[in-house]
């Protein structure tokens, strides 16, 4: 996190918001929300045969979703009703590997928080090992609802 920015936690109803995902690509990958603030956000997801390589490791594509699904919740969380946040950029380097049957657990710290751009950088980690699996830095373009578009943003 870049030494001007603070994390405030914020009241986010983390079953709700869990619940609110129950379709798509984060029920599919087991993607749970685990904290929500101000400038962090942390999810865990499974090492399964959803998120699995048919070798038995963590897919790398897996990570990259797990760590821009994490950060786009961050962005939710700081921006206003009548905007909306689109990953733009997902750069993930992979380090080592987490094996099937364990858990990941990814922390996004908000490193930009611009007007028209957030940047976030995301750790995801071996909760058997504590090693880091993956790395990533996620870019978030922030842009202005068209009046039209029904979406509500579910964090606030």
């Amino acid at each position: 996190m870049h030494p001007q920015i603070t994390d405030e936690p914020l009241n986010v109803d983390l079953e709700a918001l869990n619940r609110t995902c129950r379709t798509g690509l984060v029920e599919r990958l087991g993607i749970q929300y685990t904290y929500v603030g101000t400038a962090r956000a942390e999810a865990t997801m499974p090492v399964d045969e959803r998120t699995c390589q048919p070798f038995g490791v963590l897919h790398g594509g897996a990570s990259m979703a797990l760590a821009e699904t994490i950060a786009g919740v961050g962005s939710l969380a700081n921006i206003a009703d009548d905007e909306h946040a689109v990953g733009q950029q997902v750069s993930v380097n992979h380090v080592s590997a987490a094996t099937m049957g364990d858990t990941v657990h990814a922390v996004a710290t908000l490193v930009h928080c611009g007007r028209t751009s957030h940047v976030w950088h995301v750790d995801i980690i071996s909760q058997s090992t504590g090693r880091l699996v993956s790395t990533a830095q996620v870019l978030y373009c922030i842009l202005k609802k068209d009046q039209t578009q029904p979406h509500q943003n579910q964090i606030k």
